[in-house]
C-alpha cells in the first residue's frame, strides 16, 4: 500500500520515523491551547480540536498523498488569532469564521490547479534557497528552545546561560545523538531523544503528575457553516480571512518543498501528488476551525523524520495514530513535550542537513543567487516561512526584469509575486 520497496524503506525505519516526527512536533497540543487561551478559547476546546485537526490532516496526507510529511496546527497562526480576538473586540467564535472560510477557499483552490502549478512556478534556485532556509530556522528554533540563544537588547540575539539544566541538557542531547549518528546508528535521532528522556527523568528535569487521562470530545465552535460566511461579511473580516490564506498556502507549499527535496520525493521541479498532499492541508484547517482551532500547516518537523529514513505514508500513518494515542496520555504527553531538550537536538541536526541544499544555488549569478540569499536570510530571522519567500518572490522577478532576463518569467510566477507584496505590505503578519 505505501510502496515501501520502492521508496527504499521497510516498516520498521517508517515506524521509527514516525515516532521521531512526532515526538519533534508533539508539543504543539500543549503549546497551542496556552496560545489561545489568551482569546478566552477553553483549554480543553484547543487540546482535542488541536488533535482531531492534526489526525484528519495527517491521515489524508498518509492515505492519499503517501508522503511523509505532518500536518497540525501552525505556529505563528496562533498568535495572530489572539491579535485579532483582542484588537478587533471580537468573541472567539466568531474569529474562527474567518479561519473556517479561509479553509474553505483554501480547499476550494487545493481542487483546482493552482497549487501544483505553483510548485512547479518556484525556480530551482529558490526551491533550494527553501529547504536552506528552513534548515536554518528549525535550528535556529532548536537552540532558541532550550535557551542556548537569548533575546538580546544590543544585538537582538545573544548566547544563554549554558549553565542553565536546560542547555546543559541540550548539549548532552545533542552530543549524543551526534556520536550516535557518527556510528551510523539506524534511528539515531529517535535513540537520541530517548537517551535525553531518560537523563533528564534521573535528574529531576522530567516529572510527571500521572500518565493516564480519558479524553473528552469537545463541543462545536461552528454549528452552521453558513453562518460562518455570514460573519465574516458582518463582521468585515475580509482581511483576517485573506492573512490566512496566503500565510496556509505559502507556508504549507514552501515547507512541503523543503521536506520533500529532502526526502528526495521531487520529480524535476513538481512534485508528484501534489493535489492531494495540498488537500490534506485545507480539509485539517476547514474541520480543525470546527471544532476550535487556528489553521493548519505542513511541519518542517517532518524533516527529522525525514533524516531517520521517512519516505512513505507509513511514517504520517504512526504519526496519525500516536496522536490519537496522545489524546489519552495527556499528562505525559504534557511532561515530555514541556522539556524543549528532549527534542531540540533533532532539530539542530535536521536543520545542518538541510543547509547543505545552498551547494544547488548558482552563487556566480546574482539575479538567481540574491533572491535565494533572501530567502535563507529572512526564514529565521522572521520565523515565518512565508515571509521568507515573499521576499524571494518579490526580488527575483525584479532583478530579471533589470538584468534583461525577463523572458525566463511567466505570469503566474509574476501574479504570486504581487500577491506576496500584498501580504508584506499591506496586511497583518
Amino acid at each position: 500500500m505505501f510502496q515501501l520497496k520502492a521508496n527504499g524503506t521497510d516498516v520498521k525505519t517508517e515506524v521509527i520515523s514516525g515516532f521521531t516526527t512526532f515526538l519533534t512536533m508533539v508539543y504543539i497540543i500543549v503549546v497551542n491551547p496556552a496560545i489561545l487561551s489568551a482569546a478566552g478559547v477553553p483549554f480543553n476546546t484547543v487540546f482535542m480540536a488541536t488533535i482531531i485537526s492534526a489526525v484528519i490532516g495527517t491521515l489524508w496526507m498518509a492515505l492519499f498523498a503517501n508522503y511523509p510529511i505532518a500536518i497540525a496546527p501552525g505556529l505563528g497562526m496562533n498568535a495572530y488569532f489572539v491579535t485579532v480576538v483582542t484588537t478587533q473586540k471580537l468573541d472567539y467564535t466568531t474569529a474562527f469564521t474567518a479561519v473556517f472560510v479561509a479553509g474553505i477557499i483554501f480547499l476550494l483552490l487545493s481542487l483546482t490547479p493552482f497549487r501544483e502549478k505553483l510548485i512547479t512556478a518556484i525556480p530551482h534556485t529558490l526551491k533550494a534557497g527553501i529547504t536552506a532556509g528552513i534548515g536554518l530556522f528549525i535550528a535556529f528554533l532548536g537552540f532558541r528552545m532550550t535557551g542556548i540563544i537569548v533575546k538580546s537588547d544590543s544585538n537582538l540575539v545573544g548566547l544563554g546561560d549554558l549553565h542553565s539544566p536546560e542547555a546543559l541538557l541540550a548539549i548532552a542531547g545533542l552530543l549524543i545523538t551526534l556520536i550516535f549518528l557518527a556510528l551510523n546508528v539506524k534511528g539515531a535521532l529517535f535513540i537520541g531523544m530517548i537517551a535525553t528522556g531518560i537523563i533528564a527523568f534521573f535528574t529531576g528535569e522530567l516529572k510527571f503528575n500521572g500518565f493516564v487521562k480519558m479524553p473528552s470530545m469537545p463541543d462545536l465552535v461552528i454549528t452552521n457553516p453558513i453562518h460562518a460566511f455570514g460573519d465574516v461579511v458582518t463582521y468585515s473580516l475580509y482581511g483576517v480571512v485573506l492573512s490566512f490564506l496566503l500565510i496556509t498556502i505559502f507556508d504549507t507549499t514552501g515547507t512541503m518543498i523543503g521536506v520533500a527535496k529532502r526526502a528526495g520525493l521531487m520529480k524535476g521541479e513538481s512534485l508528484p501528488n501534489a493535489k492531494h498532499a495540498l488537500l490534506a492541508d485545507a480539509v485539517a484547517t476547514s474541520v480543525g476551525s470546527m471544532f476550535g482551532t487556528t489553521p493548519t500547516s505542513a511541519y518542517i518537523e517532518s524533516s527529522a523524520g525525514v533524516a531517520t529514513g521517512g519516505r512513505t505514508g507509513l511514517t504520517t500513518l504512526t504519526v496519525a495514530g500516536l496522536f490519537i494515542v496522545s489524546a489519552f496520555f495527556a499528562p505525559l504527553v504534557g511532561a515530555v513535550s514541556g522539556i524543549s531538550a528532549i527534542t531540540a537536538p533533532a532539530l539542530i541536526i535536521v536543520g545542518s542537513m538541510m543547509i547543505g541544499a545552498v551547494k544547488e544555488i548558482d552563487w556566480d549569478t546574482l539575479d538567481e543567487a540574491f533572491p535565494a540569499f533572501l530567502v535563507i536570510l529572512a526564514m529565521p530571522l522572521t520565523s515565518s516561512i512565508a515571509i521568507g519567500l515573499a521576499f524571494g518572490f518579490i526580488s527575483y522577478p525584479i532583478l530579471k526584469v533589470f538584468t534583461g532576463k525577463w523572458r525566463e518569467l511567466n505570469w503566474f510566477l509574476i501574479v504570486i509575486a504581487i500577491l506576496f507584496f500584498i501580504l508584506v505590505a499591506f496586511l497583518p503578519h
